[in-house]
């Protein structure tokens, strides 16, 4: 086979090898504007993984590779006039050129014709004179060939927020180093580390709008590496900052992160010989991944290995390219979202700066959501139990016998001390009778009570009939349904170290539905198709807008609707009250009646009521004040509220800090923060802990308490949003419906006996938590 690479960057350099060495007999030219030793970066990074990846895939150049990286453990954070360290990360770096000289050197050893100062301006000229069989268009960042092709390739590029400028300097460093720095604009931060005996890469990263606001976009290419040398002093110790970038003038050398995501990988072109070719991108003409979590070059050797693998399989040219982009575009993904939580982590350095080094240090590290508590355990045990036992004495739990995992802390809020950060979320069970929770509920909710979770929530109650979801929807309208409650309620506190909550809340124009395993949010069947079926009932919301097509249309509010509705929702409080619950919250969620006014997709009022987003929040905040009013005042509310509607013209996660804001004002002690669900054209996009980042913005720039929930479903899950600050408790759903002990299990499998079990039950913790050890100790 005739191969072709343009590009001489890593991805075609290392594919080129890898073929080559695979069969002597293909023939790969690699076609390289630059000259063999030109390059415009530093040093890059390898993660000790990645580099057992190279040495799987060709032993010599791994070995030339290892032998000049520079290795650390470490990785340290200059924060505020302090620093932290932590160790056990295994990092390598090596110089760029370095890097790819050795590729050079493999690839002229193996026979693979390398082409140099050659500029691709028809990749199908260059094909045909090549005789191309398979074209790799590694042609980097800026693909000439991934634009000719757009259409196929269909790229989505997205420019992130800061500006960086990527220096070097003569200042070692033995520690992967981040130093931050404020200045009266903003802060900026600098990503320094090692690559060989006498050089370290040098990174500096601040917003646009501070990069603006101290005139760099004015100064020259000189000017602008002399303020960094002056910020960071302190950390250069009288070096330089050095510039490779002479041929760019003026404030040119400062970029903007690409991120780059293409829908497909593979273009096949008919050229003018007559011959069909595929084009396949690779490395960073296909995908991106910000330089924080250091994984470009990683993932661009990682495309060719992937590749020639799958040419080692066999198989037609057309199944084998498929493989590749099949595979290769979802472990791409993986780590472009892991990128994604990291870069925005980076562009919102402002949001973290309240913390105290050691939490902000924390932080920092699990950014990305692929290091996690135990994984910082396993890299840094000292480090990491001198971080819990620093975070128990922040909340008033000094020197524990054994260090506490973040999740099992107490929280108070106002005059209630939970046990732990663990709450077990509002989940509909469909099982009332006439609005009147009975033995099903007693059961359930006493189960997880028992379960080791710090609270436990009723499901979504409604104030009056016809705010019920569905039929078996319980309700607190009335004193029966007080009396049922508090026999729950009195279950819990007498047995139980757990408190217990009631979530409020008014179906809207999501009511009259059916149960949850029947047709969930559609409406109930007709009578006149099931004789025995009961009729819906009217529906209200902020404007008549229906759910769903099959949904009836709400009637729009009026005045008086809102005054009797918030009378109502008042009178429940108060039995809520009576019924001895710990903790109240509001339902404004979702597309029920409350949410329905705040999103902008389902309120269509021309009154005070609908428009802006102080009017939109207008009724949610007056049911919310009112209840607040008249619910004892050292008893806790929150506020559940959907913080992103994952539909276009919805409310976004920055209005959601707004939303919190203004309830925070009001009195709010907790945002309960969801998302979606407020009306069927919403696209979320799910993944692990998907929710949490949209806590984690409330919480440290709202500066109120938030609650995380969504796709939190073990331990260390909940331990690193603690530990990390972005929420302050963890609402678990599905995972309790399966586990009625989630909590006491999650807690046998840490080890951790910072958690009360019930009396009866201590034969069994004991044996379970033998069992465990048991099996941790077996080798793998």
């Amino acid at each position: 086979m005739n191969i072709l690479c343009i590009g001489g960057g890593p991805a075609g350099l290392y594919f080129g090898l890898l073929m080559k060495k695979q069969d002597p007999t293909h023939r790969v030219v690699v076609v390289e504007r630059n000259r063999p030793h030109d390059t415009f970066g530093w040093g890059v990074v390898f993660s000790d993984a990645t580099l057992d990846n190279l040495r799987a895939a060709d032993a010599p150049t791994a070995q030339q590779i290892g032998d000049a990286f520079n290795h650390w453990d470490d990785i340290e954070v200059f924060f505020k006039g302090r620093s932290v360290r932590s160790s056990g990360h295994g990092f390598c770096g090596i110089g760029r050129k370095h890097l790819l000289n050795i590729l050079q050197a493999r690839c002229r050893e193996l026979g693979v014709e390398l082409v140099f100062e050659t500029e691709v301006t028809d990749d199908q000229a260059l094909a045909m004179q090549y005789g191309a069989d398979l074209v790799i268009a590694s042609d980097g960042l800026n693909s000439r060939t991934r634009t000719r092709y757009a259409s196929t390739y269909q790229p989505d590029i997205d420019t992130r927020q800061c500006r960086f400028v990527w220096l070097g300097t003569h200042q070692t460093f033995d520690a992967f180093t981040f130093a931050f720095e404020q200045t009266e604009h903003g802060w900026f931060q600098a990503h320094a580390y090692q690559f060989d005996a006498h050089t370290s890469t040098f990174i500096v990263e601040t917003p646009e709008s501070v990069w603006k606001a101290h005139g760099l976009d004015q100064m020259s290419q000189e000017d602008g590496i002399a303020f960094c040398e002056h910020l960071f002093a302190r950390h250069l110790d009288g070096h330089r900052l050095i510039s490779n970038a002479a041929h760019l003038r003026g404030s040119a050398i400062w970029i903007r992160f690409p991120r780059v995501i293409c829908k497909t990988w593979v273009h096949w072109q008919d050229l003018p010989d007559g011959r069909r070719v595929p084009i396949v991108l690779m490395g960073d003409a296909a995908h991106t991944a910000h330089f924080s979590i250091g994984s470009g070059t990683k993932l661009a050797l990682e495309d060719a290995i992937d590749l020639c693998e799958t040419f080692a399989k066999g198989g037609s040219l057309a199944d084998v390219l498929q493989g590749y982009e099949a595979r290769r575009s979802v472990e791409v993904l993986k780590i472009q979202n892991a990128a994604r939580n990291s870069t925005e982590w980076f562009e919102n350095v402002n949001r973290y700066t309240g913390m105290e080094i050691e939490q902000f240090a924390y932080s920092l590290l699990t950014r990305s959501q692929r290091i996690s508590h135990e994984n910082l355990r396993l890299r840094d045990t000292t480090w990491l139990e001198g971080y819990e036992r620093w975070l128990a004495e922040r909340v008033g739990v000094p020197n524990p016998p054994q260090p506490v995992p973040p999740m099992l802390l107490p929280l108070q809020v106002r005059g209630l001390r939970l046990k732990n950060r663990i709450v077990v979320s509002p989940m509909a069970q469909y099982k009332a009778i006439d609005g009147t929770v009975g033995d099903y509920h007693l059961v359930h909710l006493g189960a997880r009570a028992m379960g080791g979770a710090a609270l436990v929530m009723v499901e979504m109650t409604s104030p009056t009939p016809e705010g019920r979801i569905t039929l078996g929807c319980p309700g607190l309208w009335n004193d029966t349904q007080v009396d049922a409650l508090r026999r729950i309620v009195d279950f819990v506190h007498g047995e139980t170290s757990a408190a217990i909550g009631l979530q409020l809340g008014h179906s809207g124009p999501k009511g009259s539905t059916q149960r949850g395993w029947e047709a969930m949010d559609e409406p109930l069947p007709s009578p006149s198709g099931q004789p025995d079926a009961p009729p819906n009932w009217p529906l209200l919301a902020a404007s008549a807008i229906p759910y769903g097509p099959q949904n009836q249309i709400p009637r729009a509010m009026t005045r008086a609707d809102m005054d009797a509705l918030t009378a109502a929702f008042v009178a429940a409080t108060q039995r809520a009250a009576a019924a001895g619950f710990d903790w109240l919250e509001l339902h404004c969620a979702h597309g029920y009646l409350l949410s329905s006014f705040i999103c902008p997709l389902t309120n269509q009022r021309t009154d005070d009521y609908g428009g802006s987003l102080d009017n939109r929040c207008r009724y949610p905040l007056e049911v919310f004040q009112a209840m607040r009013a008249v619910w004892p005042a050292d008893r806790p509310m929150s506020v559940r509220i959907s913080a992103h509607d994952w539909a276009p013209g919805g409310n976004t996660p920055d209005d959601a800090v707004a939303i919190a804001r203004l309830f925070k004002a009001a009195g709010c002690d907790l945002i309960d923060v969801s998302s979606g669900q407020t009306t069927r054209v919403a696209r979320p996009v799910y993944g692990r802990m998907y929710q949490t980042p949209f806590a984690d913005r409330i919480r440290n720039e709202a500066g109120i308490l938030t609650m995380a929930v969504g796709a939190i479903t073990e331990a260390d899950h909940a331990n690193s949003i603690i530990g990390a600050g972005r929420a302050d408790l963890c609402a678990i759903a599905r995972p309790h419906l399966a586990n009625p002990a989630w909590t006491l299990h999650e807690a046998a499998k840490l080890q951790s006996h910072a958690i009360e079990w019930p009396l009866p039950y201590l034969s069994g913790r004991d044996q379970l938590y033998r069992e465990i050890a048991r099996q941790k100790a077996q080798p793998v």
